[in-house]
């Protein structure tokens, strides 16, 4: 029975890949892509509403496309079979080594199908909305908290589109539009509120997860970490898809791969047509190296760190509401990296054992933005 799954999981990876680079070279032969503002202005159209749905993937780091988020999907399918194989150059373990990306996989893209299902109408506002946020919270958490199956990873898409969602889209609309917050602190606050509703449903309703399933059929990877400048580099880029629960080089580097393209082919596509993706980037990897360079005593001692926070948080919402002058790029990354990761850990450690601690990192990301932000106003200007 072990061997029967191993292979079906295998086979399956398999055809996931291959799925994918074709539809990224169906993609590529389009040529010259069209730009976000014509994204926005064709969403009634079916080819553009695919689009929109595969670049949600991407958008947890602000590059809303669907080449980096099928470069992430690529990297990660090679990642997992690195990971079952036992390859050193796997990297870092996709999904902490859990064995269970293809389950989390499953359940992040069904919640991510299900809230276009039931709110994809919202679109039809001609503005944006965080169709996104199942791809990257409740249901990856679930997985990983209670084991994989087909049990959890529907109980957890589901609650992920009934509730991460809507309270995703009720805070951005009517908090962030109003008051001219910045976006990121609705999408993450209503992951936070949400999960915290659902993991207090499932603790009280315990059928809703009961018996997932934990595979032992993944290798390790290689010894003990030496925390050297390879490694310091390594965690850098794997930081970079550490939102969606991957946490691995290869997964990272497909992301960048695939942004840095659409980039090439448009300029205006990626990053919401900002043309911002350079500083952007460059703000990034500044901010995940100077997280792990002041924390890298908390990453030896813990195995882990919430050093990837500013990535998705603090530096692009600096960034693109103040502009990308190298002002607001090395002092959002500086401030996100000395405050967001220990404020994370600090909530996480306070949190009931039957929550994932991935809501200490998204609270985190809203205080600290809300905090950031303002004051990088303030003190910078909106200077670009």
């Amino acid at each position: 029975m072990e061997q029967s799954l191993f292979v079906a999981r295998q086979r399956f990876t398999l055809l996931l890949m291959t799925g994918l680079v074709a539809l990224l070279a169906v993609s590529l032969a389009f040529g010259q892509w069209p730009d976000y503002a014509q994204l926005m202005a064709t969403l009634d159209q079916p080819l553009s509403r695919l689009r929109w749905i595969i670049g949600d993937i991407s958008e947890v780091a602000f590059y809303k496309h669907e080449l980096p988020a099928l470069g992430m999907l690529l990297g990660a399918c090679l990642a997992h079979w690195a990971h079952v194989q036992g390859y050193r150059w796997q990297g870092f373990s996709i999904c902490y080594g859990s064995g269970l990306w293809l389950w989390l996989f499953a359940s992040s893209l069904l919640g991510l199908l299900l809230s276009h299902v039931l709110w994809g109408w919202m679109l039809a506002s001609g503005t944006w909305q965080p169709t996104f946020v199942a791809f990257v919270s409740l249901p990856a958490a679930m997985v990983l908290l209670f084991g994989g199956g087909w049990r959890v990873s529907l109980t957890g898409a589901l609650l992920g589109a009934l509730l991460v969602t809507p309270a995703s889209l009720l805070l951005v609309n009517y908090l962030c539009y109003p008051l001219q917050l910045p976006v990121v602190i609705g999408n993450v606050s209503g992951m936070a509120l949400a999960s915290v509703v659902a993991f207090v449903l499932c603790q009280r309703v315990p059928a809703l997860v009961r018996g997932g399933l934990r595979p032992r059929l993944a290798k390790p990877a290689s010894g003990k970490p030496d925390y050297g400048l390879v490694w310091i580099l390594r965690r850098v880029l794997a930081d970079f898809s550490e939102a969606p629960f991957f946490g691995n080089e290869l997964a990272s580097l497909g992301l960048l791969l695939g942004v840095m393209l659409a980039y090439a082919l448009s300029p205006s596509a990626p990053a919401y047509g900002s043309q911002l993706l350079v500083p952007l980037i460059a703000g990034q990897a500044l901010a995940s190296l100077l997280g792990v360079l002041l924390w890298l005593r908390q990453w030896r001692e813990r195995g882990w760190y919430p050093t990837y926070i500013p990535i998705v948080s603090i530096v692009p919402a600096s960034v693109l509401t103040l502009g990308g002058s190298w002002q607001v790029v090395v002092s959002s990354a500086a401030l996100g990296a000395l405050f967001a990761p220990p404020l994370a850990v600090a909530i996480s450690q306070r949190l009931p054992d039957y929550m994932h601690g991935y809501i200490g990192n998204v609270v985190s990301m809203a205080v600290c933005t809300m905090s950031i932000v303002p004051i990088l106003g303030l003190v910078i200007g909106g200077a670009g």
